[in-house]
């Protein structure tokens, strides 16, 4: 049986969280806004995967499934989709760094206006993407 109200939740939830990052945006949190526009692309990738009838993904950069399932959408989809894969991985590389840091890396000092509107447009592409997909309903 598939759950299709946890599809639309991710969608909705990455929708709430978006609007969340113009906060941590506008207070100059722009590592967190990295590492909340990783969780955002995560959730609607997630949301995009159930919709396709793909398995569940118990792992955070979802983009090998998402490789797996291209043939289940149009092809007029797949740019989009292109987009989404690439987004997946990259943000994926940023999701501890910009959180936790290292011992040699401060979240705060290492991540830049820039790659906070960098990020911020990815999630925004990823949600619009998504929804253009799997419609608001889900």
């Amino acid at each position: 049986m598939k759950n299709k109200s946890l599809t639309k939740d991710y969608i909705v939830r990455g929708g709430i969280r978006l609007e969340a990052l113009q906060v941590l945006f506008d207070r100059e949190g722009y590592a967190d806004v990295v590492r909340e526009s990783q969780e955002i692309v995560e959730l609607v990738s997630k949301a995009l995967i159930r919709h396709l009838g793909g398995g569940r993904a118990r792992v955070h950069d979802v983009s090998a499934q998402l490789v797996e399932l291209k043939a289940r959408i149009p092809a007029e989809e797949h740019e989009g989709l292109e987009m989404l894969i690439a987004v997946s991985r990259e943000l994926r590389r940023d999701r501890e760094l910009a959180f936790y840091g290292t011992e040699d890396l401060t979240p705060s000092e290492f991540y830049s206006k820039n790659d906070a509107e960098r990020a911020l447009s990815q999630a925004k592409g990823a949600v619009a993407f998504v929804v253009g997909v799997v419609g608001s309903e889900g």
